[in-house]
């Protein structure tokens, strides 16, 4: 285990990160509310940190990278990257701790959306323009943009890239990750500039649409308003965004293919129309659950049920209502979403379907080989058989989920918070939703959580967009031994 590597690699993100820091600056200028110092404090002490790290490894070699490197890697990276995205809210003083800082920088990058601010709109808006342009960053992945633009990373990119892409199977749609990496990056900033147009024809101001569509495409949530998409009850806007979250919650190897020529793509991708059909499933049931007994009208129960269940399954956490006074049915099927996610490949958190249909399909095998035990029947997707080592790995990582959700929610209400808050925290923190129930519900925020809840569920932000493994790995002995 090279670390003297992994502190070259992070030192590399660090000195991206502040590069980056020249747009919020801009908008600081621009609107001139008074944050700019604080930006450009933050941005020296990144850039001269980053560099200073990448400078005095410079020696380390990044041709080959192995797999515990390159899960140390990311780790570190993010983690660092995270630490030095939340100088900005301290410097600024935008709140009390730095650990709440640090919370709401986490959030970002891991396109959380849960957020500590409690008069968003009182925040300069330079600021909050950081704060969406970070999910941004994170939705296809900061590892992904050094792959994409730096020439050093060299053949060790691929162990990189897949240790962060949320997938069991990474596409690679090129023969050369760098390649890969770049068409990922272009396509999510295709959909990106053409989400903030749309929003612009409807009506919503430069500002706004740029936010909004910066938090959109990496399903993160995070709005400049205080009341989110509600703030707008605007029905263009709401139809306009689901269609987005929908695509966003997509492989984005299939809008590559699309724009290739092959708009059929998405129905001959069993994953894509399987999440589209849980989708419609779903939004159906909530509908009949909340027709007459919330809305009157068909137009409102369809215009609400469906926006909050697709931002809730591709783990976005816009709303434009308040969910948590919806009758039980609606709310356990939200409750479900947080835990199913969108497709692999996408930029959405959670379980993902590809994981979901795989162990289904699992499960199936197993009763058929009750009722015929010398039968042959293997697990397959797209008529390709599932390798017995991804099978494993998929039903590990279920069980691994699965546990460190009841452990953390356990260590939460530990910490005096509530059983329906704790519950709901954990999950669309893990799940990288955001908003949950109770405290933490779609009115509510997580500036209440306890001090050492709020580091708990930074964790968990980070477990959740690593997809699990390339955290815990670090808790496992093994990992230390030579």
């Amino acid at each position: 285990m090279r670390w003297p590597f992994a502190f070259k690699y992070a030192g590399m993100l660090i000195f991206i990160l502040g590069l980056n820091l020249a747009f919020p600056i801009a908008f600081s200028l621009f609107y001139k509310d008074g944050d700019t110092v604080p930006l450009l404090v933050s941005m020296a002490l990144t850039l001269v940190a980053g560099g200073g790290l990448f400078f005095f490894f410079k020696g380390e070699n990044t041709d080959y990278i192995s797999h515990r490197e390159a899960m140390a890697v990311v780790a570190l990276g993010w983690t660092a990257v995270a630490f030095f995205a939340a100088l900005p809210f301290h410097f600024a003083g935008i709140f009390e701790t730095f650990g709440d800082s640090f919370f709401e920088s986490m959030s970002g990058f891991t396109t959380t959306g849960a957020s500590v601010m409690t008069h968003i709109e009182a925040v300069p808006r330079g600021l909050l323009f950081w704060r969406a342009y970070i999910q941004w960053l994170g939705g296809m992945g900061i590892i992904v943009l050094a792959v994409a633009i730096l020439p050093l990373i060299g053949v060790g990119g691929y162990g990189l890239y897949k240790a962060e892409v949320p997938s069991p199977t990474p596409d690679r749609l090129k023969p050369r990750i760098k390649d890969t990496a770049r068409i990922l990056w272009k396509v999510y900033l295709a959909f990106t500039l053409l989400l903030m147009m749309l929003l612009m024809m409807g009506g919503m101001g430069f500002y706004d649409a740029i936010c909004h569509a910066l938090t959109t495409m990496p399903t993160g949530g995070y709005s400049p308003k205080n009341l989110s998409v509600a703030h707008f009850n605007s029905a263009y806007f709401d139809v306009v965004i689901i269609v987005f979250m929908l695509a966003a919650g997509l492989n984005f190897s299939l809008h590559y293919r699309m724009l290739m020529g092959k708009p059929l793509v998405y129905l001959k991708n069993p994953e894509s129309r399987f999440f589209l059909a849980v989708v419609l499933i779903l939004c159906l049931a909530v509908y009949a659950d909340l027709y007459r007994a919330v809305y009157h009208s068909i137009g409102e129960t369809l215009r609400f049920g469906t926006f909050q269940v697709v931002s809730i399954i591709t783990t976005t956490g816009f709303a434009t209502a308040d969910y948590d006074q919806w009758p039980a049915l609606s709310k356990i099927i939200l409750f479900f979403c947080m835990f199913a996610g969108a497709s692999a490949g996408s930029t959405a958190g959670g379980m993902k379907m590809l994981r979901i249909m795989c162990t289904l399909k699992y499960c199936y095998k197993e009763i058929f080989r009750l009722i015929h035990p010398h039968g042959v029947s293997h697990v397959k997707i797209g008529g390709k058989t599932v390798a017995d080592d991804i099978m494993g790995s998929i039903l590990g990582f279920l069980v691994l989920y699965m546990a460190l959700f009841a452990f953390c929610t356990m260590l939460l209400a530990g910490m005096g918070v509530d059983f329906i808050t704790s519950l709901s925290a954990v999950a669309a923190t893990i799940g990288n939703i955001g908003p949950g129930f109770g405290a933490v519900g779609p009115v509510g925020n997580y500036a209440d959580i306890p001090c050492l809840g709020k580091w708990l569920l930074s964790w968990c932000m980070l477990l959740g967009r690593l997809e699990i493994y390339t955290v815990i790995i670090f808790l496992v002995p093994e990992f230390w031994r030579k």
